[in-house]
């Protein structure tokens, strides 16, 4: 019988039929003479690694999706909820409201906010309302976020009726925005979430009684010298042709202070804050919105369309010391506070 040396060859698994070749003196390892290829053994190390990485990825990305952008907890929240549902996380979130249809954001009354309001007759018009605050900090640049313990801003009422949205402890109220007679002042503080900060089931807040003199007259019962008519206009005003309270737009007027304020997406850029000025000077508010609206100054009673996309210029002198608020009527934006000493 004739001796096949092949038969001397040990057998592939994979490859029953045909004897696996020697092993390659080059690369150390095994070829298969039927097919060309590793044998199965030869591929495990490296399917092994594949899958080890493919796994160590999965795992990275699961565990950004569970922190967000960055690893930092994300305010996002799921769809058909609202944001206020969503930031829940501090206090409780109950169902009563204040009023207003601000639910209200219970917390413990240890270390809750408190705030009381104290109002003073101004020399010329109206009253300067102090807020004083405690474990409560005002956050103008981040109203309508999540709420953050202790933070927020406060709404201004009269008997109820909202007058303003506070982002600091001063504010100018007119005496025209207090018809005559027994008032009730309220501040009530809220998160930047727009729900309102209770205790207890009931909001945070402060009163005080107010009483409105007869018109043309200052606060209180105080008699002062009647203040300007609205319609009288200051000699140095815009010409009739120019638009109520302001400059045509594109036009640069005089003024000692210019502030520029833009306004995208309900933000306002910069972040509101507080313009001082003396007594006397004359500032000009340059502002464009990215939506038509009207910008009103409060204590003076100006106003001014802002067309869409288009930058309008409001020019008044600051003849009349105290803090005034300059706001948006439609959005309900505040864009700066005037601080005239």
């Amino acid at each position: 019988m004739t001796h096949d040396p092949a038969q001397d060859l040990p057998h592939d698994p994979a490859h029953p039929s045909g004897p696996v070749a020697p092993t390659d003196s080059a690369g150390g390892r095994t070829w298969c003479d039927a097919c060309g290829t590793p044998p199965r053994a030869a591929h495990g190390p490296r399917r092994t690694l594949r899958t080890a990485a493919l796994v160590a990825v999965l795992l990275l990305l699961a565990g950004g999706a569970a922190t967000g952008c960055g690893g930092r907890a994300t305010t996002h929240h799921k769809p058909g909820t609202s944001h206020e549902q969503a930031s829940g996380n501090v206090g409780t979130l109950l169902e009563t409201d204040d009023g207003a249809g601000h639910r209200l954001r219970e917390v413990p009354a240890e270390g809750a906010p408190e705030v009381r309001v104290s109002a003073r007759p101004d020399t010329e018009d109206g009253w300067n309302l102090q807020l004083t605050v405690r474990d409560f900090r005002f956050t103008p640049d981040s109203t309508g976020g999540a709420a953050l313990p202790g933070a927020g801003h406060a709404h201004l009422e009269l008997d109820g009726r909202k007058l303003a949205r506070l982002y600091g402890p001063w504010f100018h109220l007119p005496a025209a925005q207090v018809p005559e007679g027994a008032h009730t002042l309220t501040v009530r503080l809220y998160a930047d979430d727009h729900t309102a900060w209770a205790v207890a089931g009931k909001p945070v807040e402060a009163a005080v009684p107010l009483t409105g003199g007869p018109p043309g007259q200052g606060a209180g019962a105080h008699t002062h010298a009647p203040a300007p008519a609205a319609s009288s206009p200051p000699a140095s005003s815009p010409p009739a042709s120019s638009p109520p309270g302001g400059a045509p737009p594109g036009e640069s007027p005089q003024a000692d202070r210019t502030v520029t304020i833009a306004i995208r997406g309900g933000k306002v850029t910069p972040a509101p804050g507080r313009t001082e000025l003396r007594r006397g000077e004359r500032v000009a508010l340059r502002v464009t919105s990215d939506r038509a609206d009207t910008l009103h100054v409060h204590g003076y009673d100006k106003e001014l369309a802002l067309p869409a996309r288009q930058e309008a210029t409001l020019t008044l002198t600051a003849d009349r010391t105290g803090l005034f608020e300059v706001e948006t009527h439609e959005s309900g934006l505040v864009l700066t506070q005037l601080l005239v000493r």
